[in-house]
Protein backbone atom coordinates (compact mmCIF):
# COMPACT_ATOMS: atom_id res chain seq x y z
CA UNK A 1 0.00 0.00 0.00
CA UNK A 2 1.14 3.20 -0.76
CA UNK A 3 1.48 5.21 2.61
CA UNK A 4 2.44 8.66 3.36
CA UNK A 5 3.82 8.57 6.38
CA UNK A 6 3.20 12.16 9.06
CA UNK A 7 5.32 12.20 12.07
CA UNK A 8 4.54 15.98 13.18
CA UNK A 9 1.81 17.39 15.32
CA UNK A 10 1.81 20.65 13.22
CA UNK A 11 1.34 19.20 9.60
CA UNK A 12 -1.75 20.74 8.13
CA UNK A 13 -3.51 17.09 7.93
CA UNK A 14 -3.35 17.02 11.49
CA UNK A 15 -4.56 19.82 12.31
CA UNK A 16 -7.48 19.58 10.11
CA UNK A 17 -8.87 16.67 11.48
CA UNK A 18 -8.46 18.27 14.52
CA UNK A 19 -10.42 20.86 13.64
CA UNK A 20 -13.12 18.58 12.38
CA UNK A 21 -13.30 16.60 15.41
CA UNK A 22 -14.28 19.45 17.65
CA UNK A 23 -15.67 22.32 15.37
CA UNK A 24 -19.14 22.30 13.34
CA UNK A 25 -17.79 25.35 11.87
CA UNK A 26 -14.75 23.73 10.37
CA UNK A 27 -16.89 20.82 9.22
CA UNK A 28 -19.47 23.50 7.12
CA UNK A 29 -16.73 25.55 5.98
CA UNK A 30 -14.67 22.70 4.80
CA UNK A 31 -17.48 20.68 3.76
CA UNK A 32 -15.70 17.63 5.79
CA UNK A 33 -16.28 15.49 8.27
CA UNK A 34 -14.86 12.69 10.37
CA UNK A 35 -15.51 9.14 11.02
CA UNK A 36 -13.65 7.69 13.74
CA UNK A 37 -13.80 3.39 14.64
CA UNK A 38 -13.75 0.63 12.10
CA UNK A 39 -17.48 -0.27 12.84
CA UNK A 40 -18.77 3.28 11.29
CA UNK A 41 -15.77 3.76 8.40
CA UNK A 42 -17.05 0.07 7.55
CA UNK A 43 -20.71 1.20 7.20
CA UNK A 44 -20.10 4.01 5.40
CA UNK A 45 -17.58 2.21 2.77
CA UNK A 46 -21.31 -0.15 2.33
CA UNK A 47 -23.04 2.62 1.95
CA UNK A 48 -20.69 3.87 -1.01
CA UNK A 49 -19.15 6.56 0.62
CA UNK A 50 -16.04 7.59 -0.41
CA UNK A 51 -12.89 8.50 1.95
CA UNK A 52 -10.92 11.66 0.57
CA UNK A 53 -8.50 10.52 3.16
CA UNK A 54 -7.57 7.45 5.08
CA UNK A 55 -5.60 7.48 8.66
CA UNK A 56 -4.35 4.91 9.92
CA UNK A 57 -2.26 3.90 12.91
CA UNK A 58 0.84 1.50 12.25
CA UNK A 59 -0.21 -1.15 15.35
CA UNK A 60 -4.04 -1.21 13.45
CA UNK A 61 -2.32 -1.56 9.91
CA UNK A 62 -0.47 -4.70 11.30
CA UNK A 63 -3.79 -6.36 13.13
CA UNK A 64 -6.24 -5.45 10.32
CA UNK A 65 -4.46 -5.25 6.66
CA UNK A 66 -7.14 -6.98 4.55
CA UNK A 67 -9.46 -4.87 5.58
CA UNK A 68 -7.26 -1.23 5.84
CA UNK A 69 -6.75 -2.63 2.01
CA UNK A 70 -10.25 -2.73 1.40
CA UNK A 71 -10.75 0.78 2.76
CA UNK A 72 -7.34 2.13 0.70
CA UNK A 73 -9.52 0.76 -2.62
CA UNK A 74 -11.89 3.67 -1.22
CA UNK A 75 -9.79 6.33 -0.53
CA UNK A 76 -8.04 9.36 -2.44
CA UNK A 77 -5.02 9.01 -0.01
CA UNK A 78 -4.11 6.95 3.04
CA UNK A 79 -1.54 8.04 5.77
CA UNK A 80 0.10 6.44 8.57
CA UNK A 81 0.79 7.55 11.92
CA UNK A 82 2.33 6.41 15.03
CA UNK A 83 0.01 5.83 17.97
CA UNK A 84 1.24 8.81 19.86
CA UNK A 85 0.10 11.28 17.32
CA UNK A 86 -3.04 9.53 16.30
CA UNK A 87 -3.91 9.80 19.90
CA UNK A 88 -3.85 13.98 19.05
CA UNK A 89 -6.74 13.19 16.73
CA UNK A 90 -8.80 10.51 18.15
CA UNK A 91 -12.23 11.70 19.65
CA UNK A 92 -12.23 8.42 22.00
CA UNK A 93 -10.64 7.78 24.97
CA UNK A 94 -9.17 4.54 23.30
CA UNK A 95 -8.98 5.16 20.16
CA UNK A 96 -8.82 1.88 17.33
CA UNK A 97 -6.24 3.68 15.23
CA UNK A 98 -8.35 4.32 11.61
CA UNK A 99 -10.44 8.04 10.94
CA UNK A 100 -11.95 7.99 7.34
CA UNK A 101 -12.01 12.49 6.17
CA UNK A 102 -15.19 12.10 3.93
CA UNK A 103 -16.48 15.33 1.80
CA UNK A 104 -20.08 16.21 2.96
CA UNK A 105 -21.32 15.91 -0.13
CA UNK A 106 -20.71 12.00 -0.69
CA UNK A 107 -24.25 12.23 1.20
CA UNK A 108 -26.73 12.19 -1.50
CA UNK A 109 -29.78 13.79 -0.20
CA UNK A 110 -32.66 11.38 -0.67
CA UNK A 111 -35.97 11.73 -2.72
CA UNK A 112 -38.55 12.74 0.11
CA UNK A 113 -41.48 10.43 0.25
CA UNK A 114 -44.76 11.65 0.65
CA UNK A 115 -46.19 8.80 1.48
CA UNK A 116 -43.81 8.38 4.55
CA UNK A 117 -44.00 8.25 8.03
CA UNK A 118 -41.36 10.65 9.94
CA UNK A 119 -39.58 11.81 13.28
CA UNK A 120 -39.10 16.05 13.29
CA UNK A 121 -36.86 17.50 15.71
CA UNK A 122 -36.95 20.44 17.07
CA UNK A 123 -33.68 22.19 18.49
CA UNK A 124 -32.23 18.96 19.36
CA UNK A 125 -28.95 19.93 21.33
CA UNK A 126 -27.67 16.21 22.91
CA UNK A 127 -25.51 14.44 19.77
CA UNK A 128 -25.92 11.14 21.82
CA UNK A 129 -30.24 11.41 21.77
CA UNK A 130 -29.87 12.07 17.60
CA UNK A 131 -28.06 9.02 17.91
CA UNK A 132 -30.32 7.35 19.68
CA UNK A 133 -33.17 8.48 17.76
CA UNK A 134 -31.37 7.79 14.56
CA UNK A 135 -31.16 3.74 15.23
CA UNK A 136 -34.99 3.53 16.78
CA UNK A 137 -35.67 4.76 13.72
CA UNK A 138 -34.23 2.37 11.13
CA UNK A 139 -34.81 -0.13 12.91
CA UNK A 140 -38.46 0.66 13.17
CA UNK A 141 -38.71 1.43 9.60
CA UNK A 142 -39.65 5.39 9.87
CA UNK A 143 -39.20 7.03 6.56
CA UNK A 144 -36.22 9.72 7.91
CA UNK A 145 -35.44 12.06 10.01
CA UNK A 146 -36.48 15.86 9.62
CA UNK A 147 -33.89 17.84 11.89
CA UNK A 148 -34.64 21.72 12.49
CA UNK A 149 -31.14 23.36 11.67
CA UNK A 150 -30.49 24.86 14.86
CA UNK A 151 -29.98 21.11 16.23
CA UNK A 152 -26.80 19.36 16.93
CA UNK A 153 -24.64 18.84 14.22
CA UNK A 154 -25.76 15.07 12.91
CA UNK A 155 -22.30 14.98 11.20
CA UNK A 156 -20.38 15.30 14.51
CA UNK A 157 -17.86 12.32 15.90
CA UNK A 158 -20.20 12.18 18.89
CA UNK A 159 -23.59 11.43 16.88
CA UNK A 160 -21.71 9.21 14.35
CA UNK A 161 -20.96 6.97 17.23
CA UNK A 162 -24.02 7.04 19.26
CA UNK A 163 -25.79 6.03 15.91
CA UNK A 164 -23.37 3.58 14.82
CA UNK A 165 -23.40 4.48 11.18
CA UNK A 166 -27.43 4.60 10.54
CA UNK A 167 -27.26 8.55 10.25
CA UNK A 168 -25.29 7.81 7.04
CA UNK A 169 -27.91 5.65 5.79
CA UNK A 170 -31.41 7.10 7.00
CA UNK A 171 -32.83 9.80 5.13
CA UNK A 172 -32.01 13.22 7.23
CA UNK A 173 -33.72 16.33 5.54
CA UNK A 174 -32.72 19.80 7.48
CA UNK A 175 -34.76 22.59 7.50
CA UNK A 176 -34.30 25.99 8.73
CA UNK A 177 -38.11 26.38 9.20
CA UNK A 178 -39.75 22.66 10.29
CA UNK A 179 -43.22 23.41 10.21
CA UNK A 180 -42.91 25.11 6.77
CA UNK A 181 -40.98 22.08 5.45
CA UNK A 182 -44.09 19.92 6.82
CA UNK A 183 -46.58 22.04 5.36
CA UNK A 184 -44.81 22.00 1.60
CA UNK A 185 -45.27 18.09 1.66
CA UNK A 186 -48.25 17.65 3.03
CA UNK A 187 -47.58 15.94 5.92
CA UNK A 188 -49.79 15.23 8.86
CA UNK A 189 -48.50 17.22 12.00
CA UNK A 190 -48.52 15.94 15.67
CA UNK A 191 -46.54 17.76 18.20
CA UNK A 192 -45.60 15.40 21.00
CA UNK A 193 -46.22 17.67 24.46
CA UNK A 194 -46.60 17.18 27.95
CA UNK A 195 -50.22 17.89 28.46
CA UNK A 196 -52.70 15.91 29.94
CA UNK A 197 -55.41 17.68 27.89
CA UNK A 198 -54.20 16.34 24.82
CA UNK A 199 -54.65 13.55 22.88
CA UNK A 200 -52.89 10.14 23.97
CA UNK A 201 -50.66 8.88 21.56
CA UNK A 202 -51.75 5.71 21.96
CA UNK A 203 -55.00 6.25 20.32
CA UNK A 204 -53.91 8.00 17.77
CA UNK A 205 -54.09 5.95 14.05
CA UNK A 206 -51.06 7.59 12.68
CA UNK A 207 -51.70 7.15 8.18
CA UNK A 208 -49.17 7.33 5.49
CA UNK A 209 -47.10 10.86 5.11
CA UNK A 210 -47.35 11.89 8.98
CA UNK A 211 -44.87 13.53 10.98
CA UNK A 212 -44.30 13.40 14.88
CA UNK A 213 -42.43 16.50 16.44
CA UNK A 214 -40.11 15.52 19.36
CA UNK A 215 -38.87 19.36 21.20
CA UNK A 216 -35.89 20.46 22.92
CA UNK A 217 -34.38 18.50 25.95
CA UNK A 218 -35.09 20.95 28.59
CA UNK A 219 -37.79 23.05 26.83
CA UNK A 220 -39.45 20.79 24.53
CA UNK A 221 -41.49 22.25 21.68
CA UNK A 222 -41.63 26.28 20.85
CA UNK A 223 -44.99 27.45 21.66
CA UNK A 224 -45.68 28.67 17.78
CA UNK A 225 -44.57 24.98 16.52
CA UNK A 226 -47.55 23.57 18.49
CA UNK A 227 -50.37 25.87 17.74
CA UNK A 228 -49.11 25.67 13.50
CA UNK A 229 -48.96 21.71 13.97
CA UNK A 230 -52.60 19.67 12.99
CA UNK A 231 -52.82 17.62 16.23
CA UNK A 232 -50.96 17.39 20.06
CA UNK A 233 -50.52 14.42 21.39
CA UNK A 234 -48.89 13.04 24.65
CA UNK A 235 -47.64 10.24 26.17
CA UNK A 236 -49.30 8.89 28.96
CA UNK A 237 -47.46 8.99 32.60
CA UNK A 238 -48.33 7.38 35.38
CA UNK A 239 -45.61 8.34 38.02
CA UNK A 240 -44.18 11.13 39.60
CA UNK A 241 -41.76 11.96 36.49
CA UNK A 242 -43.44 15.30 34.58
CA UNK A 243 -41.50 14.29 31.09
CA UNK A 244 -39.10 11.62 29.63
CA UNK A 245 -35.80 11.89 27.90
CA UNK A 246 -35.99 13.10 24.32
CA UNK A 247 -34.83 10.13 22.85
CA UNK A 248 -37.14 7.80 24.83
CA UNK A 249 -40.10 9.97 23.58
CA UNK A 250 -39.01 9.86 20.28
CA UNK A 251 -39.00 6.03 20.48
CA UNK A 252 -42.61 5.45 21.93
CA UNK A 253 -43.91 7.98 19.48
CA UNK A 254 -41.70 6.34 16.77
CA UNK A 255 -43.49 2.53 17.83
CA UNK A 256 -46.55 3.94 17.73
CA UNK A 257 -46.40 5.62 14.41
CA UNK A 258 -45.62 1.88 13.24
CA UNK A 259 -47.55 -0.49 15.23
Amino acid sequence: MNFKKISSKDNSLIKLVSSLQTSAKARRENGMFVLEGLRVCDDANICGIMFDKLILTESFYSKNTEVCEKFAKNSSEVYLLDDKLFKKISDTTSPQGIIAICKTDEIKQKEFDKAGKYIALENLSDPSNLGAISRTAEALGISGIILSDNSCDPLSPKVLRASMGTILRLPLYISENIMDFIKQNNLVSYSCVVDRNAEKITDVKFEKGSVVLIGNEANGLNEQTVDESDFAVTIPMNGVAESLNASVAAAIAMWEMMR
